[in-house]
């Protein structure tokens, strides 16, 4: 495993243990060369999953897209990264544990919704603005009523 600091490829596992609710194992390196620390984390390969988008089109599933909106909801937000972490290896256990190899954007969406509205109350409506697409305030306002209702 190459370095994220310095680019040497000599690092060595210093911890391992499996990640709660996903099938991948979380591990602790360490750089030979630099000293630093960092954490890599290793995932069984499965057959690919399709996301069913808006328009009807479907790509592959990529992690990166949901983390980055997540990511957009949370910012400026006292939220550790590791609780950010462990949320989206939730989301994603939610998202693989299904029988089928697709689903919707909508569907992924609902997922991560629940998952923030649990982690942070601001974080959920930012990510709900942007989600649902609220087109005035009055639409705004019911989300935010729903969510105090709750």
């Amino acid at each position: 495993m190459r370095c994220p600091f310095c680019g040497q490829d000599n690092t060595r596992v210093v911890d391992s243990r499996p990640v709660e609710d996903t099938n991948s194992i979380r591990r602790r390196r360490m750089c030979e060369s630099c000293g630093k620390r960092f954490t890599t984390y290793e995932k069984v390969e499965t057959i690919p999953l399709s996301v069913i988008k808006k328009d009807q089109t479907r790509e592959q599933y990529d992690r990166s897209k949901i983390q980055d909106g997540v990511l957009r909801a949370c910012y400026k937000r006292p939220i550790p990264i590791e609780k950010i972490e462990t949320m989206m290896d939730s989301i994603e256990g939610a998202v693989f544990d299904r029988a089928d190899r697709e689903i919707s954007s909508s569907q992924i969406g609902e997922i991560v919704m629940e998952h923030l509205q649990h982690l942070d109350p601001v974080a959920y409506v930012r990510f709900a603005s942007v989600y649902r697409e609220f087109k005035d305030v009055s639409t705004f306002m019911d989300e935010l009523k729903k969510f105090m209702d709750s």
